[in-house]
């Protein structure tokens, strides 16, 4: 039978290594959850940066794609998972949900904390090809001309496209109509086939339609030029300085997570941002890559911008139970 002394030696020598093992963050595969299905820009965005973040810590990444409810299955299953830094989630403008939905069963606010902004990417305002103009200055002037004749379609009610629609039409003093579509894929087809005559979407959906010639574009959404689409010119050289919109993607963990932890993980994330092999892959999907100086600034960069997304929401009439 062991002693007193022998014990006491075992019990110390286990209490030294349980802060040696909490310090051990990760040791097993860090899953990444996007409400987006595989395909997509959220899905491109979390695969490529989820699993280089994974291999900064020296783990593997799991990628776990859970689409509905406009990212809302995503959150609540984020939300309710350990808060241990093994379950992160990849969201897009959060903000418009908490505007968009009645009830939800999750706080962005109170139950996530901020980790970083992954990406920044600009929506493209194109038209079909028909149509007499070449620019946003013609754009207007042609809306205000011939009222009640111009769509713009979006990939749903409540999307960034959709919202960046209703803020061009307050700017611009424009009443095109609104036509939601389920996704941009559809919506991008109406406008090749002529059945809406604008569009406002996210790049991966329109570009490739513009470089194969079917679609006109005329500017993009943020008020400069995007290093991800150089060729395609920012609204204050559009003509309409005012106007700035756009779509990101960030990375967020449930809010008890332990702060060295995401220490580690934030470290991570910045330094593959600011890789170069990274860059150029987010750049493919018009996305430029845009990590944050801390959480904390993330988390008041999402606060400053919560106020846009309600008002927009508002404006746009969209609701969800």
């Amino acid at each position: 039978m062991p002693s007193n002394k022998s014990l006491f030696a075992l019990v110390a020598g286990l209490m030294l290594l349980l802060p040696v093992q909490a310090q051990n963050y990760p040791n097993k595969p860090i899953k990444f959850v996007v409400g987006y299905p595989p395909g997509g820009s959220g899905d491109f965005v979390t695969r490529t940066v989820g699993e280089a973040i994974a291999a900064e810590l020296g783990q593997s990444a799991v990628i776990d794609n859970r689409p509905g409810a406009a990212g809302n299955l995503a959150s609540e299953l984020v939300n309710k998972s350990p808060a241990d830094g093994y379950t992160l989630l990849v969201a897009s403008n959060p903000y418009i949900n908490k505007a968009l939905y009645k009830k939800l069963n999750y706080d962005i606010e109170k139950d996530f904390q901020p980790i970083t902004l992954l990406g920044n990417g600009p929506m493209v305002i194109a038209v079909n090809s028909s149509l007499p103009v070449n620019n946003i200055k013609e754009l207007i002037a042609y809306a205000k001309k011939n009222p009640d004749k111009l769509n713009f379609g979006s990939s749903g009610n409540g999307s960034a496209p959709h919202l960046a629609g209703i803020l061009f039409n307050s700017l611009a003093g424009t009443d095109m109509l609104h036509i939601p579509f389920k996704g941009g894929a559809p919506a991008v087809q109406s406008l090749i086939a002529g059945d809406t005559q604008v569009i406002f979407g996210t790049s991966p959906v329109v570009l490739p339609q513009v470089r194969g010639g079917r679609v006109r574009p005329l500017a993009i959404t943020t008020q400069e030029r995007s290093d991800a689409i150089p060729n395609i010119m920012g609204m204050k050289e559009a003509g309409l300085a005012e106007y700035n919109i756009s779509f990101s993607f960030g990375l967020y963990a449930p809010m008890k997570t332990p702060p060295d932890d995401l220490k580690k993980i934030f470290d991570a994330a910045v330094k593959v941002l600011k890789r170069q092999d990274i860059r150029e892959k987010l750049a493919t999907q018009g996305m430029d890559p845009l990590p944050n100086n801390s959480p904390n600034e993330f988390r008041l960069q999402n606060q400053r911008e919560a106020p846009l997304w309600s008002k927009l929401i508002e404006a746009s009439g969209a609701k969800v139970d």
